[in-house]
């Protein structure tokens, strides 16, 4: 079967764990309506329920691609998964469960432009 994923940190061409989606195909660049928060964590980044747009691209992956990175993200206990609309259609975003973590926010909503 066929997902559709938004990816908005280390999983977007040219980041870290940007390997996990080799073979799958980048649909292209998407900005979220103003719904969520972006945050650094460190290594990587969290997003929550908010009031700002998030960065990122939105890619066609297949079951065994989705298992690996549901792995990565640690679901169902550091994020849990969720649909947004797309241009593309509905797609899955990785959503962070611990906030109380959650100290520096990244306000360009674009993880690879933090400073």
């Amino acid at each position: 079967m066929q997902h559709l994923l938004f990816v908005y940190g280390t999983l977007r061409k040219g980041e870290s764990n940007q390997d996990f989606l080799a073979g799958s195909q980048c649909l292209g660049h998407f900005d979220t309506p103003p719904f969520y928060a972006l945050y650094d964590l460190g290594p990587y980044p969290a997003v929550i329920e908010g009031h700002d747009s998030i960065s990122g691209e939105v890619y066609l992956i297949d079951d065994v691609t989705l298992a690996r990175i549901d792995e990565l993200e640690d679901v169902p206990v550091e994020y849990r998964r969720e649909r947004i609309d797309t241009p593309f259609g509905q797609a899955w975003i990785y959503l962070y469960q611990d906030v109380s973590q959650l100290d520096v926010l990244i306000a360009s909503g674009d993880w690879c432009q933090r400073v």
